[in-house]
């Protein structure tokens, strides 16, 4: 928000400089940003009067001027297009230093004497403007001081506002808080009702009241835009950063920066029938008022008459209804629009304009009235015209509701570190514009005003106090807190111990955007469709991501994009599905490796990591977490067919483990053998609590067995045979050798097995493990038809 300081001041006058002034802004809450001089250093410029023109005789795009500056007429060569008798410019005079050091001195141009120089804006450092002379007012009063007659000795100040202080972007609101920080009261300009003298109103229907609550319009007959706008106005706008282009359109401006309220001015004879806001209809054009031809998308609120759109609404206005010179007769409109409805509206057409800037941010409900009642006032008093009715049409059900909060003076005092007297707290609070409806016993209960939509809890209120009253004011204490122990599921393992043991097997963690590319997401996770964003980033972040695994993948491919040949990485985070109107979000674990299992040095030599590392260690992450989790040969399309494991833990599905599917690897451009995994961590890291168990000092047994069985039998399924039939004693089960070969017979494998027994109070008999091992043989015989391997 840039503006004048001495506009600023016409509103409230501290007795303090500019740096104290922004100073005291910036402590509030309101940093200033900058600030520069509305003019560059200049002296020696004077109003001129140009009382004759002649043609140069020897130049044919010059002019030889006689321009008095009150004193004495003199004579200037001036090339300027806009010369002409009886013009009042600003004169630089023999002496004259212009920015930049130019110093102006008698001289000859093709001939004929010069003695001074008629200025254009860019040449005073007031614009960029160098198309002509500054034109200044007929009743500019000639031999002033230029500085003094547009009040030079001025600052332009930038202030950089939060999101959330919409209430500033005006003077009214910066001056409101300067009245408080000071203790002052703000002069504000009367705005009275502008009596209508006509009965024509605009015809006007709202179709998306949650979009627009409120619209206001009003038809000015016989206006005329020829009408210069006041060099006032203009200096005001252009100390904002706002150029002035017509009356119309720089009054509609300037009410946006004074009061806060953006409007639009349409020519009247270019609507056909009346004003409806709606939502734009599918393949709808516009040409707005930049010359861009845009094409409306379902979700953009416009403003249209009953043929066609006409302006976006709270962003820009088109081409075809805006106003120019031959306009007579203009409908102004005033309108309170959703900002939740506009939000990224104006980027998502390439726009951002002070109104969209406004809107988003959200605009005082309450204040289009004032709005178009001050507009209508200047109009009037610059382009003439015949007011009418203002039209309003307002659903109060989707307007927003006004708060009422409770402020506790001890909760006051628990957060500032100090009591403040209620007395203060009272007038701080007023100040601000909040109500105070009722004084409770232990604090106050505030209504809050319109203009003010941030405060909506205690808290908001607790800030509003404190900043008032000066963070400097506030005592310096130091943060107390109990030490006391935090009761913990001791069956639950936090998740730091997952993370710390993957970087203990060569992982590196991984943290990638919750955003991904919609195209990736497609590839691996095909199924689900991602929650599309409203307004994101860009268009490869532009969907929530139903896997971790799509970030994960994108990061694959760019550290190979960097020749790195070995990539291990881990990732927690959330993905999110869509389950009607509410949004599943579930906490994941998920991970990637490629390229060798190892390091390479000269002991691990060069081998590629496969399926069953990663399933090792996903084992071992099951024992860490003390569950049981089974791997079952499954099918998901984005991993491969014959490489694929659902993890399963009590029936329940806990994740997925495999190699990335050939086709989704070469879409996405990716080299090397690609193991995954992805897991639930809700459904893991809850185990066992551990018990402790006497360790036996009786000798343990070993007995081994090689079976044949085919290759279709899971090695978990003979280990749950096994340990099912070899008593409560068993300590362990191991393979220790797999063989395949022509003996065997196709389809089969020779599988062999150590099982362990020990007791813990005693040596086991000969007759006692023969019995268990013989149960053993005869139960994976009968249940998974394998036979013994002699």
């Amino acid at each position: 928000m840039k503006f004048s300081e001495q506009w600023l001041r016409e509103w409230v006058n501290p007795n303090i400089g500019s740096k104290e002034l922004m100073d005291q802004v910036t402590m509030a809450g309101l940093e200033v940003d900058g600030f520069d001089p509305v003019a560059g250093e200049f002296s020696g410029v004077v109003v001129g009067e140009v009382q004759s023109v002649e043609p140069h005789p020897d130049a044919d795009k010059l002019r030889v001027c006689q321009v008095s500056d009150g004193e004495q007429t003199v004579q200037v060569v001036c090339g300027a297009p806009n010369v002409r008798p009886g013009l009042k410019v600003p004169f630089a005079v023999v002496g004259a230093v212009l920015p930049g050091n130019f110093k102006i001195r008698k001289a000859k141009l093709r001939g004929q004497p010069s003695e001074g120089m008629l200025c254009s804006e860019s040449e005073l450092a007031l614009s960029d403007d160098h198309e002509g002379l500054m034109e200044l007012p007929e009743d500019a009063p000639v031999g002033q001081e230029m500085a003094d007659y547009l009040k030079l000795n001025d600052i332009t100040i930038d202030v950089d506002l939060t999101p959330n202080r919409s209430d500033c972007l005006s003077i009214k609101g910066i001056a409101r808080e300067v009245g408080v920080l000071n203790s002052l009261v703000v002069t504000e300009p009367a705005i009275e009702p502008v009596e209508a003298v006509h009965s024509e109103v605009p015809d006007i229907r709202v179709e998306a009241p949650e979009g627009c609550p409120r619209y206001l319009g009003r038809v000015l007959r016989n206006v005329n835009l020829k009408a210069e706008t006041p060099l006032w106005m203009q200096e005001k706008l252009r100390r904002s950063g706002i150029r002035s282009i017509d009356a119309a359109v720089d009054v509609t401006n300037f009410v946006m920066l004074e009061l806060g309220q953006p409007m639009h001015a349409f020519d009247r004879d270019e609507i056909s029938g009346g004003i409806v806001v709606r939502m734009a209809k599918p393949a709808e054009k516009l040409v707005l008022l930049d010359g861009q031809e845009v094409e409306l998308a379902g979700d953009t609120l416009v403003i249209a008459d009953h043929e066609k759109p006409i302006a976006i609404a709270g962003v820009m206005g088109g081409e075809h209804s805006g106003v120019s010179e031959k306009t007579r007769d203009l409908v102004l409109e005033s309108a309170y629009f959703d900002p939740i409805t506009l939000a990224g509206k104006a980027r998502h057409y390439g726009l951002h304009t002070d109104a969209s800037h406004r809107f988003e941010r959200g605009v005082d409900y309450k204040l289009a009235r004032d709005a178009m009642e001050r507009a209508t006032e200047l109009l009037m008093e610059i382009v003439g015209g015949e007011p009418g009715e203002i039209v309003e049409v307002a659903s109060d059900e989707h307007l927003p509701a006004d708060q009422v909060i409770d402020l506790r003076e001890q909760r006051l005092a628990d957060v500032l570190g100090m009591a403040i007297d209620r007395t203060t707290v009272e007038e701080i609070l007023t100040r601000l514009g909040l109500h105070i409806d009722k004084l409770l016993k232990d604090g106050w209960r505030i209504s809050v005003p319109s203009f003010r939509p941030d405060i909506t809890i205690e808290e908001d209120l607790i800030e509003e106090v404190g900043r008032i009253y000066g963070y400097n004011n506030l005592p310096v204490t130091e943060p107390t807190g109990s030490l006391g122990l935090v009761a913990r599921e001791e069956a639950k393992r936090p998740v730091s111990a997952i993370r710390n043991y993957f970087v203990a097997q060569g992982y590196q963690e991984a943290v990638t955007y919750s955003f991904v590319d919609p195209k990736v997401q497609k590839l691996v996770d095909p199924e689900r469709d991602g929650i599309a964003l409203a307004n994101p980033i860009s268009a490869d972040l532009s969907v929530m991501r139903t896997t971790l695994w799509s970030g994960l993948l994108k990061t694959v491919a760019y550290n190979q994009n960097r020749q790195q040949p070995r990539i291990r990485l881990f990732e927690t985070g959330l993905r999110f599905d869509q389950d009607g109107e509410r949004i599943d979000q579930q906490p994941m674990l998920a991970g990637v490796v490629v390229g060798g299992q190892y390091p390479e040095n000269w002991a691990n030599g060069r081998r590629t990591a496969d399926f069953f590392d990663v399933k090792g260690e996903l084992e071992g992450l099951f024992r860490l977490l003390g569950i049981e989790v089974q791997f079952v040969a499954s099918q998901h399309p984005a991993l491969h067919p014959g490489q694929t494991a659902e993890l399963m833990r009590d029936g329940e599905h806990v994740g997925w483990l495999g190699t990335l599917h050939p086709q989704v690897q070469k879409n996405l451009e990716l080299n090397g053998t690609i193991l995954m995994f992805e897991l639930f961590l809700n459904s893991i890291v809850t185990g066992y609590v551990p018990n402790f168990k006497e360790i036996s000092k009786f000798p343990e047994v070993r007995r081994d067995l090689a079976i044949i069985i085919g290759n279709d039998v899971a090695f978990a399924e003979v280990e749950r045979v096994a340990r099912k039939h070899a008593g409560e004693r068993l300590t362990a089960l191991r393979a220790f050798d797999v063989y395949e070969g022509e003996s065997l017979g196709e389809g089969n494998r020779s599988l062999a097995l150590s099982l362990y027994w020990q007791h813990p109070e005693r040596t086991l008999n000969e007759d006692e493990v023969h019995s268990l091992f013989k149960g053993v043989i005869d139960a994976l015989e009968e249940e998974l038809g394998a036979t013994l391997r002699s």
